[in-house]
């Protein structure tokens, strides 16, 4: 089955501003940060079921050298694998079930 990734509106916000402010820090840090993620993306859309599997049917997956994991839910019948949050580990963990889906 090929899964297509979908980000939620808010996961994505938090992707771009992650991004952002990595690149504020250091020209390039930004781009490698963009590159785990991705990475990180592509690892889940070929087992997508490998990662344990959270509250409210939602798996996590840890983006390689940076504090962020990503929280992501599989629909198998629309065959769609949606992110609901690309979740800096410093936050408090509650917030990273609080989105709608």
């Amino acid at each position: 089955m090929s899964f297509k990734v979908l980000f939620h509106p808010s996961a994505e916000s938090d992707y771009v501003q992650a991004y952002q402010w990595y690149e504020e820090r250091l020209e390039g840090l930004g781009e490698r940060f963009n590159y785990a993620v991705e990475r990180q993306v592509m690892l889940i859309l070929k087992n997508p079921e490998h990662y344990q599997l959270k509250k409210r049917g939602c798996r996590e997956s840890k983006v390689i050298m940076f504090p962020y994991i990503i929280v992501y839910k599989i629909y198998a019948d629309l065959e769609v694998i949606l992110i609901v949050g690309v979740f800096h580990t410093g936050q408090n963990p509650v917030k990273k079930y609080r989105r709608r889906l």
